[in-house]
């Protein structure tokens, strides 16, 4: 008669360590930042560019790591950047609210290195993405609205390109357009694209451009073993490009974890990353 009872002592001792280990998971998940490295590039990169430490940031969203997010620009500079590339989604909520976060942390990271910016879908979802550019320019930052600028180290350079999100002006420059412009004013250089969203391997590599980096995806959320994460905008449940290098006909694509959660749900085996990118002549995998 007293075995019943212990069952369900034992029963709810399991469920109560579980939660607290799902709890733990969660937190860690959600809080611990981590820095992956890469190398990308292949045998177009310009020699004198060998060797050019990039931090990809993406994915925010408003998002602080320790007060005055000091964890996550420590960890930047402890990643010796002489590039910041951030790909959008950076904020997602009223200006009031948000613009001191970007001058606190847009403030510090250009005393870095010099930062590129392009947008996401949050920040023309929040309604302030014009004057977000403006606060972004007066700090130092260089947004790239369907333009590019290069980048030189020793006698030789790179073009670095940038297209603004979808969400944007729908009379915007297409990527051909801007792509078709790099060509005839620097034929023959490596193109570094900037991107928010992962779902356009197909069109860079038929554009030929050699790299792009971007997020949107969060990793896929929830990363379980032998997926590529759970769910993702744009492409459902068991997407495709969430995390990592991803290449086709000469184009690699980084796609960046991100650093924020959801609005969907919270992140579960998928810390947020900080992407640190060394270019590489013979970083080119067959």
């Amino acid at each position: 008669m007293e075995q019943r009872p212990r069952k369900k002592h034992k029963l709810l001792w399991a469920v109560l360590v579980l939660a607290l280990i799902l709890g733990v998971c969660l937190y860690d998940s959600n809080t611990r930042l981590v820095t992956d490295e890469f190398l990308l590039g292949d045998e177009t990169l310009p020699t004198d560019l060998e060797g050019v430490r990039i931090v990809h940031l993406s994915d925010l969203h408003a998002k602080r790591f320790g007060e005055g997010n000091s964890e996550l620009i420590e960890a930047v500079r402890a990643a010796e950047p002489d590039i910041i590339c951030v790909t959008g989604d950076m904020v997602d909520g009223a200006r009031e609210k948000q613009e001191p976060y970007v001058r606190e942390l847009m403030g510090e990271l250009v005393k870095l290195a010099p930062v590129y910016f392009v947008s996401g879908n949050h920040e023309w979802a929040a309604g302030w993405a014009r004057e977000l550019f403006k606060v972004l320019e007066e700090l130092g930052v260089t947004v790239l609205r369907n333009e590019y600028v290069t980048y030189g180290r020793g006698n030789d350079y790179i073009v670095i390109a940038g297209m603004d999100d979808p969400n944007g002006l729908r009379d915007q420059k297409t990527p051909e357009q801007v792509v078709e412009e790099i060509r005839e004013d620097h034929p023959g250089k490596y193109i570094l694209m900037l991107y928010h969203r992962d779902t356009e391997l197909d069109m860079w590599a038929g554009l030929g451009v050699d790299a792009v980096l971007c997020g949107h995806a969060h990793g896929g959320l929830v990363r379980l073993p032998f997926t590529d994460g759970l769910i993702a905008p744009g492409q459902g449940f068991f997407p495709t490009w969430t995390a990592g290098i991803y290449e086709k006909d000469g184009t690699q694509m980084l796609v960046s974890r991100g650093l924020a959660g959801s609005h969907l749900a919270p992140r579960l085996f998928n810390n947020p990353e900080i992407v640190s990118v060394t270019l590489s002549r013979h970083a080119k995998t067959e």
